[in-house]
């Protein structure tokens, strides 16, 4: 006799959920068996059974796990012709299969899709997204722009309807790819334009005009003067006049030099993202002056805050009164370029004419601008824009000038905390001391190993020199024949410990310093670019001495030789100007050049 189930049996029964009936499903379309699914769908409600606790139809699951395009493409041929609204099934998260394919950037099986139900492209989930967006927003390029031009090529209603398509348009631009907000924008500009005839409809278009440009102040990277390049970076990104279609000859360099077509990829952006930035502000130009100048606050401040000088100029020529918009801290544009140390927008906002009473002004804090100027960077601008070469010159160098532009009133004045800009910048840099200390002394040990063994190679090399001596004590290579390369040999070897001398001199001052505040601005620069310039002279000098040498001892014999001597020369002199000439240069320009603010 079969035993009759007990309550609590019969409880568990009505307590499970339906989808864990279904674990033969799951696991054949996780595993990717067709075989054991073929019968699952002869079944009509096979396209709306959920299968897990997500509530993933059979196709949801398998688009979602990334099963192969055959094996989707027979789950969707499965569907009824007259049926095709079975694909729109979602999951418990509002999302359909082809935001499933969207998340993975499957651009294949979305055309499959697509194809057999277009309707797919207008679902929204429950955060409110339509696939393309879903795209957007995982950084899927190439399925964003599919989607996108299946939108635009069938009239798609939803990206005619403005909340909707203004959506999508920001999607577009956080997610950076501009030149497809340029095609959205430009195939429906109303996005963006006054509608004059509908107020509610101008009010939308002046907050989404407005984030678009924030959206692009927050993305320095996205401009060139956000875009840090080394001496090489710069030279390449000048030379690509044509970034959208490169000639023949700059594809094949960059085979050969691969940062070529990264570099040429960033100017692309920067030309779209400038492309983007022009339009929309054409759009904004042409509303009321008021409703423009309130657009254009946040834009200015996040602009001045990273630096854009492109955005910064462009805004204050059209409207010259955002230089007195300030943010939540009531910090104004001139606040901001000192606190983040952007020297460029400090300058443009100097040039000026009107708001100037907003350098002098203070925020919530009673921090006046020298204030600001005494605090450390707000970000790692100092090592992006000096390459952590001389830090502390840079500080000093923004206080000092800082400190030449107010009265003595803003010297003395106290914080809300009660602090001098004085004893800010002291308190603020006590970390920033150590650690240039720190660097100065090991950069200059290290150089001063190299120059001991330069001092000694070049001290052995004028004792004993090429060839030898003859019985009266002269060197053998000084006869009229060889005369011209020993001349050679005995002038670099000497220059070599020459120079090599007078930097380990100045590389040891460094360690006699007393490391005074004052000391970083010109005292250490100075001994530091000494001794590396006299190092760069000793490593020519002795690699000219060793040349001439090899010269003498073997070029009468082979003439041939002349030419690995010429490559051994110049292989370590290039390379030690690629490592060092740089931050050397970098050094002599802070130092020696022209004050940050021009002044």
């Amino acid at each position: 006799m079969m035993e009759q189930p007990t309550s609590q049996s019969q409880e568990r029964e009505v307590d499970e959920p339906s989808w864990s009936r279904y674990s033969g499903v799951r696991h054949a379309v996780i595993d990717g068996i067709w075989i054991s699914l073929e019968r699952f769908f002869e079944q009509s409600s096979a396209f709306t059974i959920r299968i897990n606790e997500s509530d993933d139809t059979a196709l949801l699951l398998a688009v979602k796990v990334g099963r192969e395009y055959s094996f989707i493409e027979k789950m969707v041929n499965k569907t009824p012709p007259c049926c095709p609204s079975l694909l729109t099934q979602k999951d418990n998260s509002g999302n359909t299969a082809l935001h499933a394919a969207a998340q993975l950037g499957n651009v294949k099986i979305a055309e499959l899709l697509v194809n057999k139900n277009r309707e797919l492209r207008g679902f929204f989930n429950n955060d409110g997204l339509l696939p393309i967006q879903v795209a957007a927003n995982r950084g899927h390029k190439g399925m964003t722009s599919y989607l996108l031009d299946i939108c635009l090529k069938t009239n798609y209603s939803n990206l005619h309807e403005d909340e909707a398509a203004g959506s999508v348009l920001l999607s577009l631009v956080k997610a950076k790819f501009y030149d497809l907000a340029l095609k959205l924008l430009q195939k429906n500009p109303e996005l963006v334009r006054e509608n004059v005839s509908h107020l509610e409809l101008m009010k939308t278009s002046v907050s989404r005009s407005g984030r678009i440009l924030e959206l692009m102040a927050e993305e320095p990277s996205v401009f060139q003067s956000g875009t840090c390049f080394g001496i090489w970076g710069s030279l390449i990104y000048s030379l690509s006049e044509s970034p959208e279609t490169p000639g023949i000859l700059w594809k094949k360099l960059e085979v050969l030099v691969p940062p070529m077509e990264r570099i040429r990829h960033i100017k692309l952006m920067h030309h779209q993202a400038s492309q983007l930035f022009k339009l929309t502000f054409s759009f904004i130009k042409t509303w009321p002056y008021g409703t423009a100048l309130a657009a254009m606050k946040r834009p200015f401040i996040l602009a001045a805050q990273n630096g854009l000088t492109e955005i910064v100029t462009k805004i204050l020529y059209h409207f010259p009164e955002t230089i007195n918009s300030t943010d939540e801290e009531n910090h104004s544009g001139f606040h901001l370029a000192v606190m983040y140390r952007r020297e460029k927008v400090f300058k443009i906002l100097q040039q000026q004419n009107i708001g100037q009473d907003k350098m002098f002004s203070i925020d919530n804090n009673r921090n006046n601008i020298l204030h600001l100027a005494g605090y450390r960077a707000r970000q790692d601008s100092l090592d992006l824009n000096r390459g952590a070469i001389l830090q502390m010159q840079y500080e000093i160098r923004w206080f000092k000038e800082i400190e030449g532009l107010v009265t003595s009133k803003e010297i003395k004045s106290k914080n809300s905390d009660g602090k001098t800009p004085l004893a800010i910048f002291n308190e603020e840099h006590t970390n920033l001391v150590s650690t240039e200390i720190k660097w100065m002394t090991e950069m200059a040990t290290a150089c001063s190993v190299a120059l001991s063994l330069i001092v000694t190679v070049a001290f052995a090399a004028a004792i004993t020199v090429p060839g030898g001596s003859d019985i009266n004590g002269l060197p053998i290579f000084s006869n009229p024949s060889h005369q011209t390369p020993f001349l050679v040999f005995a002038i670099s070897d000497s220059l070599a410990l020459v120079f090599s001398v007078t930097s380990v001199l100045s590389f040891l001052s460094i360690f006699t310093s007393r490391y005074g505040v004052v000391d970083f601005l010109n005292t250490l620069p100075n001994r530091l670019i000494i001794g590396l310039i006299f190092l760069l002279f000793s490593v020519v000098s002795l690699v000219v001495a060793f040349s001439s040498t090899i010269f003498l001892v073997f070029a009468k014999k082979d003439p041939l030789i002349l030419i690995p001597i010429i490559i051994s020369a110049c292989v370590p002199v290039f390379f030690f100007i690629e490592l060092q000439l740089p931050p050397l240069l970098n050094m002599i320009n802070s130092t020696y050049g022209l004050g940050l603010l021009g002044l």
